[in-house]
């Protein structure tokens, strides 16, 4: 029997109606002679409902116990959408995710996925069950409950179907499927009826909220075909895959961006070997995702590097920038809150060198000041001012011609 596994975000499963609707669709699923694994969300605002409870103890709650605390949203779910497929007439048995056999690395809050142990799933399949996991969720070797941080049921998800060897893995969320920007922005964005891993991976990375990129990580290394579908609405959603077959006209093939981007700068470090090693360890051995960097030299013995982080993460990185200021021996440190990043991305870029040129002079032309760059094969990011990121997005959208209906070449 093939399969399926099917993934349900929180504004799915946000009431008893809406757990009525998905076990509809799990069921219509289970009819057509497949096994199906079911991963679901915490219902609606429940995760955040679970944060305030614990800002209401502790200004800062051990990471712990702020995992112990947020997967029981998760359980909550599965329980329920267990029962409404029984009570219809489907068996069905609701699995946290360290019951499901999922072991992570020993970090709260942002654990990745180290292995899944599927022989529970599989008896479970095995018997024609309906099995229903806990998302964004997973235990230690030690024994200890750990999160995979922000979209970290969509990694749950995907990284089943691999250890499944699923024969396909469906995303339902709120939007019919992959635009080519955020709708909710740009009203004339399209849906694209395909895109590649490498897009669908470069989009998640620079904002792309509809998947988090683990998950397209994992579909692209394991070469599971995903979907990204409307959990209320019937139509197809749009296909990623190794190489995306349709659209194929399209050089640049989204929009994304993201807001609450803070530049560092650090300011008159020695222009030496090391430097560079030690910045990025530190920040790294802390958890803490660089982005853009710019290093510029302003005198043979002297250089300043600038580099792109969350708003949230300012704080920290000062910290650990100063404990290791005997090392580096800089003169200061700078920061720029308030800022924006915006990218173009498209495979089609790897063979249209003026891409970059267009982007910039699109950009010039409507008076947005461009304050940092980075750029790959497939995408070319830019760091604007807060205030002019929507517009930015517009004018870019506009100017590669991504408007309109679907086209299939």
């Amino acid at each position: 029997m093939r399969v399926i596994v099917q993934k349900f975000g929180g504004t799915s499963v946000g009431d008893a109606k809406k757990i009525q609707d998905v076990a509809s669709r799990v069921i219509t699923e289970k009819e057509r002679g497949n096994n199906v694994v079911v991963v679901v969300s915490a219902m609606g605002k429940s995760t955040d409902h679970l944060v305030d409870l614990a800002k209401g103890i502790s200004a800062q709650p051990s990471r712990r116990e702020m995992d112990m605390l947020l997967t029981t949203g998760e359980q909550i779910t599965i329980s329920l959408l267990a029962m409404a497929l029984t009570e219809r007439g489907y068996p069905a048995i609701s699995l946290t995710g360290w019951q499901a056999g999922i072991k992570t690395e020993p970090v709260h809050g942002n654990a990745r996925i180290i292995d899944i142990n599927t022989e529970r799933v599989e008896k479970e399949l095995a018997k024609g069950t309906i099995v229903v996991v806990a998302g964004f969720q997973g235990i230690t070797e030690d024994g200890a409950i750990s999160t995979l941080g922000r979209g970290g049921s969509d990694t749950t998800a995907v990284a089943l179907a691999a250890a499944l060897k699923a024969d396909k893995c469906e995303i339902y969320t709120d939007v019919t499927g992959v635009f080519t920007t955020d709708p909710r922005y740009v009203k004339d964005a399209r849906k694209l009826l395909a895109v590649s891993y490498d897009e669908m991976l470069e989009l998640a990375h620079l904002g792309a909220g509809v998947l988090h990129p683990r998950a397209v990580e994992f579909a692209k290394n394991y070469h599971i075909q995903l979907e990204v579908r409307s959990s209320t609405e019937k139509e197809a959603g749009t296909i990623i895959e190794e190489e995306a077959a349709m659209e194929q006209n399209l050089v640049v093939r989204g929009v994304a961006f993201e807001d609450n981007i803070t530049r560092v700068t650090v300011i008159g470090m020695p222009n030496s070997l090391t430097g560079l090693s030690v910045i990025f360890t530190e920040l790294a051995k802390n958890h803490i995702n660089v982005d853009i960097i710019i290093q510029s030299t302003l005198a043979e013995q002297l250089t300043n590097l600038s580099f792109s982080i969350k708003n949230e993460d300012l704080a920290e990185t000062i910290r650990v920038l100063e404990n290791s200021k005997k090392k580096l021996n800089y003169e200061r440190i700078e920061s720029e809150a308030g800022l924006a990043k915006v990218s173009i991305v498209g495979s089609g870029m790897v063979s249209n060198p003026g891409v970059a040129a267009e982007m910039f002079e699109v950009l010039a032309e409507n008076n947005i000041a461009v304050k940092m760059v980075s750029t790959s094969e497939i995408k070319v990011s830019t760091v604007v001012d807060h205030e002019e990121m929507i517009l930015a997005v517009e004018v870019l959208h506009n100017a590669f011609q991504l408007s309109g209906s679907p086209v299939i070449s």
